[in-house]
């Protein structure tokens, strides 16, 4: 499986309609909604997992698709180790 990046999601977006959307470009195999710890409402990005093949025919149509009124960034999801260390101030 393949985790694609979704971001700028409209905060009203649920995991059925992220299914839905995917789900045309091929078969979805899971989805999560990154939410607030404070107040349980959505971040405005997520992640979908796809077979690889599925996965890139989803990035290639829905980077810079509108979607409910937002312009969708789709990517190949990076691994978290790869961004560099957080400084202390």
């Amino acid at each position: 499986m393949q985790t694609i990046y979704v971001g700028n999601l409209p905060f009203t977006a649920g995991e059925t309609e992220l299914r839905t959307l995917f789900g045309a470009h091929g078969v979805v195999a899971s989805v999560t909604l990154i939410l607030d710890q404070d107040s349980g409402r959505s971040r405005g990005f997520g992640f979908v997992e796809m077979a690889p093949d599925a996965a890139q025919t989803a990035i290639d149509a829905l980077d810079g698709a509108e979607f409910e009124g937002h312009v969708l960034r789709v990517n190949e999801a990076r691994d978290r180790g790869a961004k560099p260390p957080r400084r202390a101030f």
